[in-house]
């Protein structure tokens, strides 16, 4: 146990004693956690920022969250892990490279000193000999050898596939990584291409994957519903249209997939992917069927983009004979299809699917409805089936059932699972990204790199102008000798995909020193069988990929005997995100809050004058610069003061406005708290009973509610439970005993430590303590001390409110019920009434029912 910094004296300057509290934590090592079986762990962890240069207020409000739970678990008697690292590959540090005309590793290295610099400002309890980043050999040398690994276990594979590609930045976009048809951030309209890709096989746990949302009860239940969603498990029917097309190098059935088969009697058209055999036997000699085909390429594989563009479709000469009707369909090509969900084609009922009905009614083909309802077409929900010779009558399961049975006897089709989720493309072509192990040798074919050569490190002499990717441009890098042969052969210059990299970080911080990928005694301890990180927290925009991927990392890496756990995250809170107005001049420029204020209900810009344009909030931004720099509000106010700023203003799942004038208050709050600091330090008098025991019951319940609302991630109630706290002191003062007096103060005290720890620590010397606050435990708490000696009973009479009763705190139900009987409020709503029935909740309120006359 370190020994404490002498305390400052008279008045409150943050700029003084946050530097030398940082200092002392530092340097005594306070959050520096280790396996400790003598204690129960606590692991909470923020998502880990990717190195952008600075700090935004976003940060500030994510890792202040996670920092009061650590530091509250620590007094606790936790042994707590709280690391924090880099996310530090991908796309825009070679931007920033080309643009600054540096090195990305220069850049991104830079930005992670700086944001360091500002982070150790704000005394956030980072245990910083757990860091990573995850752009240094000594990490992705190590994620090299866990692919490797999932590839001994038939993971990984490669295979070629149409991919979105972004012909500016020259790599391949995730789906989620084209807008409206166009790249995420170059605004290139993207290119359906055909390349050859390495994959992760997710798919081979999805039914998992799935299951096990129910066993993540602490998890926001939006988020394991968007996960349900992307993973998407559907029965139906899978079956063959014979395919009439006088063609020998063509199948003679089309495979389609529908969750609806019930619905089949209703199937007026078939519709196949660009990509799908028919429709490359179509443009043969059909130019216009090769434009078609080319338009709809640039539609890339976002199903988003697909989903927003115009339904378009052209005509084969082919047709799809009807498995019940013995009619013949009429197949499209249509740029809706999806080459790589499902079969790559797929029937159509216009009267039941609004993306069929658009295309039916824009290509004038038959609509026939066969479930009944009164409603407009298309419909798409439940009824009684109509037009339909074998299920007519039925409702929806009933009918599926019948149409599968009938398709599984006669052979033409099989009831089966399908899932929306598709293996992981991990494949970039960029060079700022963790290089795949593996080597392309003409007579062995793809070998893996030996573990012994690991890391497999990217080059730094490099040329980054923007285009292709420069590993596969190096002039000695990617020429090698097979490990197999000893031949000539070359490195696969694909880097991964940066998901992978944030995909087990939370695992490689408990022992970023091994020499091996993961230490399994280190993670058995920290993430044990039935549990992961104990508290995750982070923005909703990560609810699908970064989770569902370090979920199955997770899985996988339990399989490849790398750690115990099945789920990475135990418990999950997405934060909301900071938002405020932005001030625009006339000449566009952005002014930051600070440079702004209003004159006579005009906001002008305080240097000039000049009137200047709010715009709504929205997300904070360096480009509209609509949030003060951490820097600049820490050297004003305090670091203390933007942490209690942070957690009083919203409650933490919800969005929090910016407001200066909010940041202030939090200042004064933190300058009244100094103030009766000094004033319990002088405190005399002999106290008033009344005034002892009013106050005593105050600092228990306040000990109460902060123990409960931290717990519950309520933390704007627990800093107004301190606020009330206070309130209480200060109406106490020259009125309690000096010693209770101080109690209360020194209670108060150390209820906000986790929220504002610099303070804290300076006052709990100036209270004359000599071992610092960090190393206290938790103040406890007596029921019996809290316990009000008066309650405020509601009364209501028939479900409405009509009196409020104040009776002895340990009253019994018989003297509740007559007490609101005989309130003068209530008896009005009483009088000449059957009472119907009574209900008692102890401590809160009566409710009384009257019969009907």
């Amino acid at each position: 146990m370190n020994t404490a910094a002498p305390a400052a004296t008279g008045k409150y300057t943050p700029s003084q004693l946050e530097p030398k509290w940082q200092k002392n934590w530092f340097e005594s090592n306070v959050f520096r956690a280790e396996v400790d079986t003598s204690k129960p762990k606590y692991y909470v962890l923020e998502m880990l920022p990717y190195p952008s240069g600075q700090l935004h207020m976003g940060h500030v409000r994510n890792y202040t969250l996670g920092d009061v739970l650590a530091r509250y678990k620590r007094a606790t008697g936790f042994n707590v892990m709280h690391p924090m690292g880099w996310d530090a590959f991908g796309l825009p540090a070679e931007n920033a490279a080309i643009k600054r005309k540096t090195h990305p590793k220069a850049w991104t290295l830079n930005n992670i000193a700086e944001m360091k610099r500002t982070m150790q400002q704000f005394g956030w309890s980072y245990d910083w000999s757990k860091e990573v980043a995850t752009c240094l050999p000594e990490y992705y040398g190590h994620q090299q050898g866990l692919f490797l690994s999932l590839y001994e276990k038939g993971l990984v594979y490669r295979k070629e596939t149409f991919v979105n590609w972004d012909p500016i930045d020259q790599t391949v976009l995730a789906n989620e990584q084209v807008v409206d048809g166009k790249g995420w951030r170059s605004g290139a309209p993207v290119e359906r291409r055909s390349m050859p890709q390495w994959m992760l096989k997710i798919t081979q746990y999805a039914d998992e994957l799935l299951a096990d949302l129910n066993q993540l009860p602490n998890w926001p239940e939006r988020v394991r519903t968007m996960q349900e969603n992307w993973i998407g498990k559907s029965q139906g029917l899978q079956f063959s249209f014979v395919v009439k097309h006088g063609a020998a190098t063509l199948p003679d059935t089309l495979d389609v997939f529908t969750t609806r088969p019930d619905t089949l009697y209703g199937a007026t058209f078939c519709a196949v992917a660009p990509e799908h055999a028919l429709a490359a036997q179509t443009a043969l000699n059909d130019v216009k069927a090769q434009e078609f085909i080319a338009e709809a390429a640039a539609l890339g594989t976002a199903q988003e983009t697909i989903d927003k563009a115009e339904k378009k479709g052209y005509k084969t000469p082919f047709t799809a004979v009807h498995p019940l009707t013995g009619e013949e369909l009429p197949i499209f090509i249509a740029n809706f299809v999806l080459s790589t969900y499902g079969t790559g084609a797929l029937m159509a009922v216009p009267a039941h699917d609004e993306r069929d009905f658009a295309f039916a009614t824009k290509y004038n083909l038959p609509i026939v409805p066969v479930i009944e309802s009164t409603q407009d077409l298309p419909y798409t929900g439940d009824g009684a089936h109509i037009n339909s010779p074998l299920i007519n009558g039925q409702k929806v399961d009933e009918a599926k059932a019948i149409i599968i049975s009938k398709a599984e006897s006669e052979g033409w089709g099989k009831g089966v699972t399908q899932w929306r989720l598709r293996d992981w493309g991990i494949s970039r072509q960029r060079y700022w990204g963790c290089p795949i192990p593996f080597i392309h040798c003409e007579a062995c074919g793809v070998v893996p790199v030996p573990r012994e050569s690991l890391p497999v490190q990217l080059p730094e002499d490099v040329d980054i102008t923007g285009s292709g990717n420069p590993l596969d441009t190096h002039p000695s890098w990617k020429h090698t000798t097979c490990p197999s042969c000893n031949g000539m052969a070359v490195r696969e210059t694909d880097t991964m995909d940066t998901f992978a990299d944030s995909s087990w970080y939370f695992m490689r911080y408990l022992c970023p020193q091994a020499n091996q990928p993961l230490d399994k005694a280190a993670l058995d301890y920290w993430m044990p069988t039935g549990g992961g990180v104990d508290q995750y927290i982070g923005g909703i925009e990560h609810a699908v990929l970064h989770l569902l991927y370090a979920r199955f990392f997770t899985k996988a890496l339990r399989d490849t005997g790398y750690v115990s756990c099945t789920e990475p995250f135990s418990a999950l809170l997405c934060q909301g995100m900071v938002i405020g107005n932005s001030y625009q001049k006339a000449d566009g420029t952005y002014l930051y809050p600070s440079q702004v204020e209003q004159r006579d209900g005009t906001w002008v810009e305080k240097a000039t004058g000049e009137a200047i344009t709010v715009k709504p909030a929205e997300k904070i931004s360096k480009s509209k610069n609509n949030g003060d720099s951490p820097d600049a509000l820490i050297e004003k106010y305090g670091a203390d003061t933007l942490r209690l700023y942070m957690l009083f203003t919203a409650p933490p799942e919800r969005d929090l406005e910016w407001s200066e004038t909010a940041i202030e208050g939090a200042w004064r709050f933190l300058n009244r708290v100094w103030t009766l600091t000094e004033k319990a330090v002088a405190a005399n008098g002999s106290g008033d009973d009344a005034t002892d025991k009013a106050l005593n019951r105050k600092i228990h319940q306040t000990i109460r509610k902060v123990t409960s609302d931290i717990e519950r991630f309520q933390y704007n109630t627990m800093v107004a439970a301190c606020m009330e706290l206070a309130n209480g002191l200060y109406a106490a003062e020259g009125k309690a005993s000096p010693a209770l007096f101080r109690q209360g103060v020194e209670a108060l005290v150390r209820l906000l430590n986790p929220a504002v720890p610099h303070i804290t620590e300076e006052l709990w010397q100036l209270l004359g303590h000599t071992q610092p606050l960090h190393a206290a435990s938790w103040p406890a708490y007596s029921e019996d001390a809290a316990r009000d000696d008066e309650i405020t009973l509601i009364v209501q009479v028939d479900g409405k409110l009509r009196a409020r009763v104040v009776l002895p705190a340990d009253v019994s139900e018989a003297d509740a019920l007559a007490a609101a009987h005989a309130s003068a409020d209530a008896k009005p709503w009483l009088e000449g009434k059957t009472i119907a029935k009574q209900v008692y909740v102890p401590g809160r309120l009566v409710n009384i029912a009257t019969a009907s006359p």
